[in-house]
């Protein structure tokens, strides 16, 4: 039996192949055409070509001889994604335009494809544009949720890179601790490598490759003395920054953060109920940065998950 599915708004202008090559990465562009010429396919009840732009609200019959491409696509390095994961990246989607798409990554997906990842958002964004050159410009953790910038073509890649390494592109993360913050704003400043904190370079064995990290921060609340709402702003861009300065900076650690101390001894029970989880309290919540082909600056905001939000309200905390 054909499926009817309607064009949603973060779909339209998107050309009808291409839609259909995101949603069905199995199938191949003749067969496709074949099923166009038959009439088969079709927009709103009209025979289609191919290349026919798709717009919000267009109805677009799918054959039912189509649900034998919706197998697991597999990657030559080993990843395999359905196409059910694709289109819940895509409903990750905030921003999409002809040169870059941002994503609210959920927590515990892989940013970069590598051995023993099955699944990463550069591949899967890949496959849903394969018409574009994906690029990735900045990272986040796989622990980590929240907002992510993909270039779609090199002259975008290049240009939000530089941003991002140069650090005028801004990011803002929310993030809960275990533990109580005495001073609430300042900025820490220290080295890291390798999952360990120096508070200066005398400190540094000999040998040891270390690298500058600098954190502004600010506590937007707190409860019952042992749990602390905080807004992160780095300046830089080190590996598990955020986590390090937390758990050694701040003697707080993040919530669900196994690495670096994930403790839950003096709580009540009421609040570890809430707070049993194997997803990090770690969300990256606001981005700014210019956009690299009208030069205006752009600034997002993602929803928080869904695991954070129940947290937050029992808590009553607030956003900034």
């Amino acid at each position: 039996m054909a499926e009817f599915i309607t064009i949603s708004e973060a779909e339209s202008g998107t050309r009808l192949l291409r839609w259909f090559l995101r949603h069905y990465p199995a199938m191949l562009q003749r067969d496709f055409y074949k099923l166009c010429r038959g009439g088969q396919i079709r927009i709103n009840s009209s025979r289609c070509k191919g290349m026919e732009i798709l717009n919000t609200g267009d109805i677009v019959r799918i054959p039912p001889t189509l649900q034998s491409y919706k197998n697991v696509k597999k990657i030559e390095n080993g990843e395999n994604f359905s196409a059910s994961d694709l289109e819940n990246l895509r409903n990750c989607i905030i921003h999409n335009d002809s040169d870059i798409v941002v994503f609210n990554k959920p927590a515990g997906l892989a940013v970069q494809g590598g051995t023993g990842i099955k699944k990463s958002v550069d591949k899967m964004a890949a496959a849903l544009f394969p018409y574009d050159k994906i690029s990735l410009v900045h990272r986040i953790d796989r622990e980590t949720s929240g907002l992510l910038v993909v270039a779609k073509n090199q002259k975008a890649a290049q240009d939000l890179s530089s941003q991002f390494q140069n650090k005028t592109a801004h990011k803002e993360y929310l993030a809960l601790l275990q533990g109580n913050i005495p001073q609430k704003s300042g900025v820490i400043e220290n080295y890291v490598a390798k999952g360990q904190v120096f508070e200066d370079m005398m400190s540094v064995p000999k040998g040891t490759s270390v690298q500058r990290a600098i954190t502004e921060y600010k506590v937007l609340g707190e409860a019952a003395g042992v749990l602390t709402w905080v807004l992160f702003s780095p300046k830089t861009g080190r590996t598990h920054q955020l986590r390090l300065h937390s758990a050694f900076s701040l003697h707080a650690p993040i919530i669900g953060d196994d690495l670096y101390g994930n403790r839950t001894d003096n709580l009540d029970d009421v609040l570890k109920s809430f707070l049993t989880t194997n997803k990090l309290f770690l969300f990256a919540y606001r981005i700014t940065f210019r956009h690299p082909r009208t030069g205006k600056m752009i600034t997002l905001n993602a929803t928080v998950p869904e695991f954070m939000q129940s947290v937050i309200k029992f808590l009553e905390f607030k956003l900034p």
